[in-house]
């Protein structure tokens, strides 16, 4: 397995919950990442506050505005990091900002369904053409023909309730909306990986586990995951990731997810 050695990356919906988790490790590596941007809805909010702490105290750190459903608010972003890396590149993005809400299949309702697709699976192929420039600069300032994750790379964050082929807990939670999204999301990574490779950009989606975070967890049901192990488990799979593996679907231990 190789050093995850990165220069910069931005996390998505990283007020909380895994994303939080991700700027946590990211802080507290042996060596660092020379920038860390924490994108959320609202960085001077209550949500935010635990972000607010960890940048008083890492100036590496910069927490920026992003809803990653507006185009807008996706571009400024993109300006702001731009500016404050200064002529280098972007090594890594994880888009792991998402919604889910717990309808049934009778309850989903068009405006429902049109907000977590939005978010889930437009707002990371949004992302993925904002920074696709700032990536590329990573890429080509990176020695090497391979693709890796220290190199520059678009991680999206999935989940295993969006497989086809295993429908995983259909009897407990169904979740129609958010299966969707995340399906499609698949199909994005995939498409990602085979647009970008030639930019030198690996394209992988995750499944982080059922994590005990505020989205995972279900009344009765405690997620057997914590955040902490999860993301070091990701965090160690990213690091092992090559060419090989661009445009795959893997989980938090680094096993193949069925599509």
């Amino acid at each position: 397995m190789g050093e995850l050695r990165i220069h910069s990356v931005l996390v998505t919906g990283a007020n909380r919950g895994i994303g939080l988790g991700f700027i946590q490790h990211f802080l507290g590596m042996p060596t660092p990442p020379k920038w860390v941007f924490a994108g959320c809805r609202d960085p001077k909010g209550q949500r935010a506050q635990e972000l607010q702490k960890l940048a008083s105290k890492h100036p590496n750190l910069v927490i920026i505005p992003l809803e990653v459903s507006n185009p807008a608010s996706i571009k400024a972003a993109a300006a702001t990091v731009e500016k404050h890396l200064g002529g280098s590149g972007l090594t890594l993005l994880i888009n792991n900002a998402g919604i889910a809400k717990f309808h049934n299949l009778e309850d989903e309702t068009l405006e429902d369904m049109t907000q977590i697709y939005t978010t889930n699976t437009i707002g990371p192929m949004l992302m993925g053409q904002a920074f696709l420039p700032l990536l590329k600069k990573a890429a080509q300032g990176s020695p090497g023909s391979g693709l890796s994750c220290s190199k520059a790379a678009i991680v999206n964050v999935a989940s295993d309730t969006g497989s086809i082929a295993s429908s995983i807990a259909w009897d407990m939670v169904q979740l129609v909306s958010y299966r969707c999204s995340k399906a499609a999301l698949n199909m994005l990574t995939k498409c990602q990986s085979l647009e970008y490779r030639q930019h030198g950009i690996l394209c992988v989606g995750v499944h982080p586990g059922w994590v005990q975070t505020d989205m995972g967890s279900t009344p009765g049901q405690k997620p057997p995951v914590t955040v902490d192990a999860s993301i070091q488990g990701m965090l160690k799979v990213l690091s092992s990731l090559s060419e090989k593996d661009t445009g795959t679907f893997l989980d938090w231990e680094g096993k193949v997810v069925p599509w």
